[in-house]
């Protein structure tokens, strides 16, 4: 039967939306909410670290993915299963327990984000021809970063302007019920989602309920590819570059926002909800997205090795202006929004030679499941040191730990002197 075509602008833009905002929920809104609702550092540091778990294992999941039902059928079953995490957070933010059960809730969220990381980039490659896919990737990426600033900006800024109406009378009423009506928002959008998707997603002949293979042919494939990345030549520099190239970042990522919250008599700035939305939310994603085509424009120029000490300098050098924002405490806005999207600039410019090295250690036999090892392992390396950011933060103060995330870049400087590139890798060929 001949297959109704579909237009990938359909179906592109609205798919790569829809994975970039549970991701932002989970690893970014989570911490704001926690923090207007009273949590500590320690704890928000440590139990939102916690949730890049499922990221960090995916690679071992995925063959599931792969070999049960259709990229199709994942991608509307988790986009709902979504829609039930979110209506579970914000069903529960107004209740006494609400650390345990939105944790729970954010736990589901994260297990059905990764999920769906994997079917949507896999039903990419079904869904179209590969000069079609070369076309789009630059319309999936600008679509996912439009949901960064979704999740980050505008329901930051949302929640904020909820806040202030004062619902029932009482600030201690209305936070939780400004960002529980922000929760419910976001339920609505999934729940959309899942139906507009469920009729507007082609159905590639590639793309079908397939043939499940046993357990013991799974675990087969898996062995060998596992063996093959860990064989790699200089592995251990590898994971040592992977693990350790955003070992300041990592600490710094999670601590951002508190700051930004935080009272100045604690050593905060005293920005409100929606101020950090726009500060950090929008502008920051803004200047981190521009670094980062920046970054893609000038390593296809020279390629990746040229670019690996400028890029390594960029994601963590601006990471200074959080040591100057914590002693001056300026009170312009204006200001601290300059610091910070000198600050995202960089990782945005910083972050191109991680990713152009994850594609280089993966070439060859095995390199889409050699890559999500990569991912995995930069999971970890961002799970792991967040974890205890927080407890850090707090025995230190914001002052210290700013300088402590400086010298948490030393590593990442080690690595890369260490790490052996092809001169020509990354350079476009006329």
């Amino acid at each position: 039967m001949k297959q109704k075509k579909t237009s990938p602008w359909a179906w592109v833009p609205t798919l790569y939306f829809a994975e970039g905002i549970p991701y932002v929920v989970v690893m970014t809104l989570a911490v704001i909410m926690y923090k207007r609702l009273g949590i500590s550092n320690t704890d928000i540091a440590l139990y939102t670290s916690w949730l890049y778990l499922p990221w960090v294992i995916k690679p071992f999941w995925s063959p599931i993915v792969d070999t049960l039902k259709s990229k199709r059928w994942w991608i509307v079953t988790m986009q709902l299963l979504i829609g039930a995490g979110l209506a579970g957070v914000a069903f529960t933010i107004p209740t006494s327990f609400f650390f345990q059960s939105t944790l729970a809730f954010f736990w589901l969220l994260a297990f059905s984000s990764a999920t769906h990381d994997i079917a949507a980039d896999g039903f990419y490659m079904f869904g179209m021809d590969e000069s079609k896919q070369a076309y789009f990737i630059g319309i999936r990426s600008t679509f996912y970063r439009l949901s960064m600033i979704t999740g980050q900006g505008l329901l930051v800024y949302l929640a904020g302007q909820l806040e202030t109406i004062k619902l029932f009378g009482s600030e201690e009423v209305s936070i939780p019920m400004a960002w529980s009506l922000t929760f419910y928002a976001i339920t609505g959008l999934f729940l959309v989602f899942a139906l507009y998707h469920k009729f507007a997603l082609p159905h590639p002949p590639e793309d079908q309920d397939k043939e499940v293979k046993s357990v013991s042919e799974v675990l087969s494939d898996f062995r060998q590819t596992f063996v093959t990345f860990f064989a790699k030549k200089d592995i251990w520099v590898i994971m040592g570059m992977l693990l350790f190239y955003r070992l300041g970042e990592s600490q710094l990522v999670k601590m951002a926002s508190p700051f930004l919250l935080d009272a100045r008599e604690v050593g905060g700035l005293g920005l409100s909800t929606s101020q950090v939305g726009i500060v950090y939310g929008t502008i920051g994603v803004i200047f981190l997205t521009i670094g980062g085509i920046l970054g893609g424009l000038v390593a296809s120029k020279k390629g990746l090795k040229y670019w690996l000490w400028p890029m390594v300098i960029a994601i963590n050098l601006p990471n200074l202006v959080y040591i100057y924002l914590s002693y001056a405490l300026p009170e312009s806005f204006v200001l601290v929004s300059v610091s910070v999207a000198i600050e995202q600039f960089g990782y945005g410019f910083g972050f191109t030679a991680y990713m152009l090295y994850q594609i280089y250690v993966s070439e060859g036999e095995h390199k889409t499941a050699h890559f999500a090892f990569c991912t995995g392992l930069m999971a970890l390396g961002m799970m792991l040191p967040g974890m205890v950011s927080g407890w850090i933060q707090e025995l230190i103060g914001y002052q210290h730990f700013f300088v402590w995330v400086i010298i948490c870049t030393i590593p990442s400087f080690v690595m890369v002197k260490l790490i052996k590139v092809d001169p020509e890798f990354g350079i476009k060929k006329k």
